[in-house]
């Protein structure tokens, strides 16, 4: 259990320190403690909650956990980004060992005991699987994180790190707001409808920060038993193109700061993913089918057509339907945003 101890207490070192961002988290928080403070681990540790200029009732869920949480916030209630908030979490933090998640997710009891354990074997960096909320019925356009394996990415929802690591270097960078600064303005960033949040969180930080640290000899492990669950979060069409226009627009700028994801990530280097590939070879063969009136041409899209018809199956009743009429214009503005920030950022990716 997390340590808990009256005023003339000396409190333990301990073993690892839980670090949770948080920005209106208020639907998911509670739950998310719950997990974390659940953790079946023989030794102490602490969790700290990092609010990030929250405007709902975050605050007040988390001084409800108050011990066995210390709520850490700034006087002036600015958000200044999840990574920013993470490194003022490192911090104040007490452990040799942080790990991070974030307040929707909810880590399975032995999170900590088997991540802590990779740690003591050897490795630097630990990377857990991510799963999508169990018991949780998803529709086409609900929003959530699944990680199956190291491919290079690296999101801080199930990450531990030794601390001596993440001082060499230097923690998360916002390279966004780094940016912003250098142009003199402020980019601009659709609201969160789906989570109702009037500001959209940076992508990339977590990605930069682990290689990194792998760049300078880091040891990572996927260990996909420290698993961590994620919220489902509801959706429609319009927040599934919003939600592709913001990390599609800005992945070919991840790909300029971290080249070895087109080795370890991207599909034949170029291609965000096969998905991505397969829509681009489909709008290329119906542009082609057209240009040259050869219905021949249309074979080359048949892999996307092929993936679109089987996920509509498998979903079946409306929400194939929505699936089958919806996914080709989501994956249209991916590309689209995937080509502007390509031309924005001056890195192919598609």
């Amino acid at each position: 259990m997390p340590e808990a101890t009256g005023p003339s207490d000396v409190p333990p070192t301990p073993a690892v320190s839980v670090i949770v961002p948080a920005r209106d988290a208020a639907p998911t928080l509670d739950r998310s403690l719950r997990a974390i403070c659940a953790q079946q681990l023989d030794e102490p540790f602490e969790v700290l909650l990092i609010d990030d200029g929250s405007t709902d009732d975050t605050v007040a869920i988390a001084a409800r956990w108050g011990p066995a949480v210390r709520l850490v916030r700034d006087d002036d209630a600015v958000a200044r980004g999840p990574g920013a908030a993470r490194n003022r979490g490192a911090a104040e933090a007490r452990a040799p060992v942080l790990a991070f998640t974030d307040a929707d997710c909810f880590p399975s009891p032995d999170w900590l005991a088997t991540g802590l354990r990779a740690i003591r074997d050897g490795a630097d960096l630990v990377q857990g699987a991510v799963a999508p909320e169990p018991g949780v019925a998803r529709t086409p356009f609900d929003r959530t994180v699944i990680v199956s394996g190291e491919n290079g990415l690296y999101p801080t929802a199930n990450v531990l790190v030794r601390r001596d690591v993440f001082a060499a270097v230097g923690g998360f960078r916002d390279w966004l707001s780094d940016h912003e600064r250098t142009i003199g303005r402020r980019r601009f960033a659709p609201r969160d409808r789906r989570r109702s949040r009037a500001v959209r969180t940076p992508i990339g930080e977590d990605t930069l920060f682990a290689w990194q640290a792998r760049r300078s000899g880091a040891r990572t492990a996927f260990i996909p038993e420290a698993l961590v669950h994620h919220a489902v979060v509801p959706g429609r069409l319009w927040d599934e193109i919003l939600d592709r226009w913001h990390w599609a627009s800005d992945m070919p700028a991840v790909a300029g700061l971290v080249p070895e994801l087109r080795a370890t990530c991207f599909h034949r280097r170029w291609f965000f993913s096969r998905k991505t590939a397969r829509f681009d070879a489909a709008l290329a063969a119906v542009a082609l089918a057209l240009l040259t009136r050869r219905r021949i041409a249309l074979a080359g899209a048949w892999p996307y057509a092929d993936w679109v018809l089987t996920e509509a199956r498998r979903l079946g009743g409306a929400d194939g339907v929505r699936h089958g009429l919806g996914s080709p214009v989501s994956d249209a503005a991916t590309l689209a945003a995937l080509v502007c920030g390509s031309v924005a950022w001056r890195t192919v990716v598609l």
